[in-house]
């Protein structure tokens, strides 16, 4: 699969509302007199996104792809479902004449920030601001900051996948296992001034997009060796000892869990008593590998770095 990131478009921030400006103030504000420890940083913000085999025509699901961060697992069928249409299509495509086609994920990427981040998809009034966005934009996410994550289902030897229990003193799903993952950061890829872009690096920020994933399990976990597909040469035993060792990242987990890739991850799903203990990312990540299974489809793991 290659990805491209055409050149950022600054109009893709949120818009200069005041009454939502007012409101990310009021929950930062507030936010900041219970966990003080928070700060504020620039990351790269999920417009949009097409999945479709190079040189072939528009998605046609291209249109359907946005969604919000949502912890319902409505939201998270939702996206799978779309998802799902855009590789029927590719695998439809693939059984004509073509010999080979490589899946193409284009993403169209604005900025936002952490702080606006909390503010909007982690606000009480989500719902009300996507109401707003639909009146008033004609887009249920205009007025969401949509911020771009990353994250790793990370096999060790012996055939493990690694979770991480989210410490309480985390902004976002305080107590529920992820895996490991976070957020790109802008300043790799462009030159920040100010609110705008000063010096525009595509190939950098796709760089980052990957880089960021290995950064996130040394960080969190405290594996170095890793690779993509994301697979290290220690085993659980191993990894659990050097995740207790604490890394940069120690004090946003609290524990280390490990499941089984043949039996827990694969036979994982939503009436599993362990279903309810997963933070958003980390479902969206057991039903990606699910779909996709990447372990038995070698032309699923060619890791594409073009930018556009």
């Amino acid at each position: 699969m290659a990805l491209t990131v055409p050149p950022p478009d600054c109009s893709l921030l949120l818009p200069c509302d005041p009454a939502l400006e007012r409101h990310i103030e009021e929950v930062w504000t507030a936010r900041l007199a219970k966990e003080p420890w928070l700060f504020n940083g620039t990351k790269f913000r999920l417009h949009s996104f097409s999945l479709m085999p190079s040189k072939h025509p528009l998605c046609p699901h291209e249109d359907q792809t946005r969604q919000t961060q949502c912890d319902s697992d409505l939201c998270a069928a939702q996206s799978e479902t779309k998802l799902t249409n855009c590789m029927n299509d590719l695998q439809r495509e693939s059984k004509g004449d073509v010999p080979s086609i490589r899946p193409l994920l284009t993403l169209t990427l604005g900025l936002t920030c952490y702080k606006d981040y909390l503010g909007t998809n982690w606000s009480s009034q989500v719902e009300e601001l996507r109401q707003r966005g639909e009146v008033e934009y004609g887009d249920p996410l205009a007025l969401l900051a949509q911020p771009l994550g990353v994250g790793a289902v990370l096999f060790t030897h012996d055939g493990h996948v690694v979770l991480i229990r989210r410490s309480q003193r985390v902004a976002e799903a305080g107590g529920q296992l992820d895996i490991p993952g976070g957020h790109p950061e802008p300043e790799v890829g462009w030159m920040m001034d100010g609110c705008g872009v000063r010096d525009q690096r595509p190939e950098a920020v796709v760089s980052e997009l990957f880089s960021s994933v290995c950064a996130e399990i040394r960080d969190e976990v405290v594996v170095t060796d890793s690779d993509l597909p994301v697979h290290c040469s220690l085993t659980s035993d191993e990894v659990r000892s050097l995740y207790w060792k604490g890394g940069a990242e120690a004090h946003e987990s609290t524990d280390i869990v490990f499941l089984s890739r043949t039996v827990s991850l694969e036979q994982l799903h939503r009436s599993s008593p362990l279903w309810s203990e997963l933070c958003p990312s980390a479902k969206g990540a057991v039903m990606l590998y699910q779909r996709v299974r990447p372990d038995g489809d070698q032309s699923m793991l060619h890791k594409g770095t073009t930018a556009h």
